[in-house]
C-alpha cells in the first residue's frame, strides 16, 4: 500500500502553491499577447518590447535604483552608530529614550512617518528655503529615516553577540579604539552590515507610502508609477515588469546560494584537513 504524505510534507506543499501560484500566473500572463490582463489571446513577447521603449517605466525604474543604493549606504552608516551607541555605551541618561526613537519607526504607520516628513520638509523651506522643491533628495532623506531603524535592529544583534575579549586584547597591545573598530569589530560584524543593507536597500526599493508624501513633481519612483498604472487598469507592460523582477531577485537569491555552499564546503574541506594533519 502506498504511504500518504506526512501532514508537515502536505502543509509545505500547501503553503508553497499559496506563496507561488500568484506569481506563476502573473508570470504567465506576461506573455499573453492579448492587451485585457484577464483574457488569454496566445503567447507573444510584446509586452516586453512595449516595456524597454517605455522611457517613464525605465527612469521610474533608475530613480529608485538610485535612491535605495544611497539611502541603504547611508542608512547602514547611521545604523551602525546607533547600535554601537545602544549596545557599546555604559548606562547614560536618556540611553532609554534613544533606543525607542531608533526603533520607533520600525512600528509606525508609514502615514504618520510620511506625513510628520512632509511637514518637516515644507516648514523647513519656509523656514531656510530649503528644500526648494521636493525631489529625489527629500526622498533619499526620507528613506534613510526609517530605514536606518533596520538596520540599527539588525546590527545591534549582531553586537551583542561578538565576543569583546577580542576587542580587549587588541586594545592591551595597543591597538588604538578607531583601528580595533575598523581591523576587527568590523569584520566581525560585516555579514551583518550586509544583511541591514540589503534589507535597507529592499525596504527603500519597495516603498510607495513614504515616497508618496516626500516625493515632487520631477521625481516619480517605480512603486509610484506602477500604483498610478493599475489605477487606471492593469497594463501587461506591469506583468512584465514583475516578471523580470521575479527573475532578478530569484538570479541573486541563486548566486547567494551557490556561493554560500561553495564557501561552507571550503570551510568542511579545510577543517577536515586539519583533522587529517
Amino acid at each position: 500500500m502506498k504511504q500518504m504524505p506526512s501532514f508537515s510534507t502536505v502543509m509545505l506543499a500547501l503553503g508553497l502553491v499559496f506563496l507561488y501560484l500568484p506569481m506563476a500566473v502573473l508570470v504567465v500572463y506576461s506573455f499573453n499577447a492579448s492587451s485585457l490582463v484577464t483574457v488569454w489571446a496566445g503567447f507573444s513577447t510584446k509586452w516586453y518590447g512595449e516595456l524597454l521603449r517605455d522611457e517613464q517605466i525605465l527612469a521610474a525604474v533608475w530613480t529608485s535604483l538610485e535612491i535605495a543604493f544611497f539611502a541603504a549606504s547611508m542608512a547602514v552608516c547611521l545604523g551602525t552608530v546607533a547600535a554601537l551607541v545602544m549596545t557599546r555605551y555604559g548606562r547614560f541618561r536618556g540611553k532609554t529614550a534613544l533606543a525607542s526613537m531608533v526603533t520607533a519607526p520600525l512600528v509606525m504607520p508609514e502615514v504618520i512617518t510620511g506625513l510628520s516628513l512632509l511637514l518637516l520638509f515644507v516648514q523647513m523651506a519656509a523656514l531656510t528655503g530649503w528644500p526648494a522643491d521636493r525631489g529625489m533628495m527629500t526622498i533619499w532623506i526620507a528613506h534613510t529615516t526609517f530605514c536606518s531603524a533596520y538596520v540599527a535592529v539588525v546590527v545591534a544583534a549582531r553586537l551583542r553577540e561578538v565576543d569583546r575579549s577580542i576587542e580587549e586584547a587588541a586594545m592591551d597591545l595597543g591597538s588604538p579604539p578607531a583601528r580595533t573598530f575598523f581591523a576587527i569589530t568590523l569584520p566581525i560584524i560585516s555579514p551583518a552590515l550586509a544583511a541591514g543593507w540589503l534589507l535597507a536597500f529592499t525596504l527603500s526599493l519597495d516603498d510607495l507610502v513614504i515616497a508618496s508624501f516626500v516625493s515632487g513633481p520631477g521625481a516619480n519612483t517605480l512603486p509610484m508609477v506602477v500604483f498610478s498604472s493599475v489605477r487606471l487598469g492593469v497594463s501587461p507592460k506591469i506583468n512584465a515588469l514583475a516578471t523580470l523582477i521575479i527573475l532578478v531577485v530569484s538570479l541573486a537569491t541563486f548566486a547567494a546560494w551557490y556561493l554560500m555552499r561553495r564557501g561552507e564546503k571550503k570551510r568542511r574541506a579545510a577543517v577536515r584537513a586539519q583533522a587529517g594533519d
